[in-house]
């Protein structure tokens, strides 16, 4: 056979590869349009659920019709475009997940298609998870700090004004409670300028969507690291010893995903970092799995672990401590 031939035939399936994939793109890219044009035929409905805790704070606030504004022509179309797009991702996404499945699966082993399969599922379960969790804890959490944080001088000048007694003859004012009153007077022109709270579409929904999709990826970091324990990237021992490190990680973007308030930042902290230890114990278990299939084909004994501290992990003290034992002439 010739060199040509060889080639042919060594190209043949990488070319098989490529038209597979490319079907599974196109179903996976249909079904995201399909998700998107359902999503974009109710997207007033969804922009109402989206803007539910801002409306609930300013209802709580004492704003009893609240009103949001949009400036532009085209911003309340493209709103519902945004809406769309992660709605049409959140639908598709089984059928994302499934298309990748059948293109990765005919290349896995049979024990490595039932470690790979529990994650597909989990991933759009805890995202989901994740999702409600921003929208109806966190995000009325966020609006009411800001909101709150910009009625606060309100709620001091009535607070001031219920300790200070009222002047005498004050009961004979309109509006007494006494009955009694004067004739009516236009009243003062006020001094400053009052500050009131016109929202913006599409700014009060940058921040609903930017924190239902932080914490819906959050959300998957137990199948992340998990998914990296079964391929042995990743071990429980190794998270352990890297966990003030993750500390430091996790508030880095705790700080840059959520609004600049302590709150949200603490709330995303703790929920990520309870993740993480989550996440120690099932890479754990999963190493335990490995180690029992290990003992079941007779590779390590019972007392034996595949995950135990190599040479290399030793510290040098130990090392050096060590060290003397292995010199003694009566070891």
């Amino acid at each position: 056979m010739s060199t040509h031939d060889n080639i042919e035939d060594s190209s043949a399936p990488l070319l098989e590869h490529l038209a597979e994939l490319r079907t599974r793109l196109i179903y996976s890219v249909m079904a995201f349009l399909v998700g998107m044009i359902i999503c974009f035929s109710f997207g007033g409905a969804l922009l109402d659920f989206l803007l539910n805790p801002i409306e609930k704070t300013m209802r709580d606030l004492g704003n009893p019709n609240p009103v949001m504004q949009y400036t532009a022509p085209q911003e309340y179309f493209f709103t519902l475009i945004r809406i769309s797009v992660v709605g049409g991702l959140t639908l598709s996404f089984p059928v994302i997940a499934y298309q990748l499945w059948r293109f990765v699966a005919p290349g896995l082993y049979r024990n490595e298609k039932n470690a790979f399969l529990p994650f597909i599922v989990a991933s759009p379960v805890l995202f989901l998870i994740g999702a409600a969790f921003a929208h109806y804890i966190v995000v009325p959490l966020a609006m009411a700090f800001f909101l709150g944080f910009a009625d606060l001088p309100s709620f001091v000048s009535a607070i001031m004004a219920g300790a200070v007694p009222p002047p005498p003859g004050a009961d004979l004012l309109p509006g007494a409670p006494g009955g009694l009153a004067l004739p009516s007077v236009a009243p003062a022109t006020s001094q400053g300028v009052d500050i009131v709270f016109n929202g913006k579409v599409n700014e009060t929904l940058d921040i609903t969507l930017k924190m239902i999709v932080a914490f819906g990826v959050c959300f998957q970091l137990p199948v992340l690291l998990t998914l990296m324990g079964s391929a042995g990237l990743a071990s429980s021992r190794g998270l352990r010893s890297t966990r003030k490190y993750a500390v430091v990680g996790i508030l880095i973007v705790a700080a840059l995903v959520t609004p600049p308030d302590v709150t949200t930042q603490l709330i995303l902290f703790v929920v990520v970092f309870g993740l993480y230890e989550i996440s120690i114990h099932l890479v754990a278990a999963v190493e335990r799995k490995k180690d029992r299939a290990a003992r079941a084909e007779g590779i390590i004994s019972e007392d034996e672990s595949l995950f135990d501290i190599d040479d290399d992990d030793v510290s040098d003290g130990e090392a050096a401590a060590d060290a003397p034992d292995a010199e003694d002439p009566k070891a």
